[in-house]
């Protein structure tokens, strides 16, 4: 096989590949849990607390039975969530909505990223309970306790109606925390305490159940804290101007580290797993949102399905925590709401950092994104990071690169032999084939040489493209002029056009194939690139031209080297 063909393979292939790889974002998910963690069930006995007017409510889970706490609702015609007002919450990062009903957190806005480039003023919305797509976060205490007369105690959950005693709250100028209690008093003289703490320059939020025992036997209690999330309308598929990322859950266990589990894995099958130190998390394209481990707390994960469309997925502790008569106690939680800004996930949690999924091509792609984070703290700009990133590429690869366009000049200088050959032997393909390959091994020229500069760049290519995908950082990154966003489309096409030119460049200065109709197809393959460009991230457009570009002048220095030597 020739070169042309060869590189008409290798081009077409990166095209398909990069097509499949978006396919299957889709796709994702987890089919079984892994053998080596146990599976419990998670179910139920009675002890709800219902707000005035609500339905009525399935009695409250224990770890030790079979349902989760997320079969515990309190909903209102509709299948809305009910609601018993709200506090707003504002920190430098996060504006927060917390539902007096159950404590909720059932909004949350984040002030340091926008929804589009162009509404600068529109904080983007991670969580809400209103609209078609529900995301909130639920937590609460469970029991079966029962005092000295034999009545089953109330304990707190999010069918619980609490009291706070402001509606709102602002993190102050010279404060680094702030803190949004509030209160539940249970008929058997137990008073509870839910507490948020919301600190500076951080998306993450401390969760405390402070119990005052007041009551005359001693308190056993469980807490649990979990997300409520509603099939998106739009699962991440292709859409003008951007490209296909994963909406659903994961989880990670030291055991079986991080697994997603999408939509249709929970209905299929509920999450059922015991760990210590793991987590759960709902993620969408840049954000997450999860409940993080307890310390040497052993948990059981578990995931439902509710009416409306909704799912839910959360953690509940194994062992209760107690408080004996007439002393108080105190059960806490962690969350993380915000981007997947990889130092902070990292800071976070034991394997947070991976719901930046880079899929398979993560050994290339982590170092890639390293080198770039680096390169930008420098530059301050993520485009001229891309351009620095392309360069030192092509200097890592320089010697395999020369070797490749030294073979492309060779083939070229044979071309006027080439097309003896062809008109010797006409249509005897066989024949023809055997004498250019006897031609090439008297020459010592590797027909495939010329293939290597783009065999390089696909893997990079690729890890790049998710690079682009999933790293927050670079969400609406400005580049220069027009390029306000790296991470989508060229509004203008500015950037496709050129790439599109900068190849057909390229394919003046590679060896013109023999075979009438392989030299239309690769002159045919800028355009064809070029239309699949179009679409793609403009970080992943200007690296390829730089490449390109790079490339050009890399070739054409190689190749008049070669003719005068």
């Amino acid at each position: 096989m020739d070169f042309q063909r060869s590189l008409l393979f290798v081009a077409l292939g990166l095209v398909l590949f990069l097509l499949w790889q978006s396919w299957e974002i889709k796709q994702q998910g987890v089919v079984a849990v892994s053998p080596e963690v146990s599976v419990e069930g998670l179910p139920a006995t009675p002890s709800p607390t219902a707000s005035p007017g609500s339905e009525a409510v399935p009695g409250a889970p224990l770890p030790e039975e079979g349902a989760s706490p997320a079969q515990m609702t309190v909903e209102v015609p509709g299948s809305q969530l009910a609601s018993a007002g709200r506090v707003v919450v504002e920190t430098d990062l996060l504006e927060a909505e917390i539902d007096l009903m159950g404590g909720d957190l059932r909004s949350a806005r984040l002030l340091q990223h926008t929804i589009l480039t162009e509404e600068s003023e529109i904080p983007f919305t991670l969580m809400t309970d209103s609209g078609d797509e529900v995301f909130i976060a639920q937590s609460g205490l469970v029991g079966r306790d029962r005092d000295l007369a034999g009545n089953e105690r109330d304990y707190p959950n999010h069918t619980t109606q609490f009291s706070a005693s402001q509606p709102a709250y602002r993190l102050g100028y010279n404060e680094n925390t702030l803190v949004v209690q509030l209160e539940w008093s249970a008929p058997d003289g137990v008073v509870y305490k839910k507490i948020y703490t919301f600190h500076r320059d951080s998306y993450l939020i401390d969760l405390d159940f402070e119990v005052y025992n007041s009551s005359n036997t001693k308190w056993n209690g469980h807490l649990y804290s979990q997300f409520q999330r509603s099939r998106p309308l739009d699962e991440g598929g292709f859409g003008l101007g951007r490209m296909p990322s994963y909406t659903g859950s994961a989880f990670y266990t030291p055991e079986s580290k991080y697994e997603k589990y999408d939509f249709d894995d929970m209905s299929e099958q509920d999450l059922k797993l015991k760990s210590s130190g793991s987590w759960v998390a709902i993620l969408q394209h840049y954000f997450v949102a999860a409940v993080l481990p307890q310390e040497t707390v052993n948990q059981k994960l578990y995931s439902d399905v509710l009416p409306g469309n909704r799912f839910s997925i959360g953690v509940t502790a194994v062992s209760p925590v107690t408080v004996p008569a007439g002393e108080q106690g105190k059960i806490s939680s962690r969350l993380y709401i915000g981007p997947k800004d990889q130092d902070r996930l990292e800071a976070a949690a034991e394997g947070l950092v991976l719901t930046v999924d880079y899929g398979w091509l993560t050994p290339i792609s982590s170092p890639l994104f390293w080198v770039l984070n680096n390169i930008n703290r420098v530059v301050n700009n993520w485009g001229w990071s891309i351009v620095l990133l392309t360069l030192l590429i092509k200097l890592v690869f320089f010697p395999l690169s020369a070797a490749s366009y030294k073979s492309m000049a060779k083939m070229k200088k044979l071309q006027p032999r080439l097309k003896t050959l062809k008109e010797r032997y006409g249509d005897d393909k066989q024949k023809l084939n055997q004498a250019m390959m006897e031609l090439y091994k008297k020459d010592k020229i590797n027909p495939l040489g010329g293939c290597l500069p783009i065999l390089i760049q696909i893997p990079v290519f690729i890890a790049l493209y998710w690079v682009l995908l999933e790293s927050v950082e670079l969400r609406q990154a400005p580049f220069m002029l027009w390029i306000d966003d790296l991470s989508v489309m060229d509004p203008y096409y500015v950037l496709p056009i050129l790439m599109g030119a900068s190849m057909f460049a390229q394919q003046l200065l590679n060896p013109t194939p023999l075979d009438p109709t392989q030299k239309y197809i690769m002159m045919a393959m800028p355009a064809i690139f070029l239309v699949f460009f179009l679409w793609f991230p403009a970080g992943l457009v200007l690296y390829w031209l730089v490449n390109n570009v790079l490339s050009i002048g890399q070739q054409w220095y190689i190749t008049a080297k070669f003719q005068k030597s």
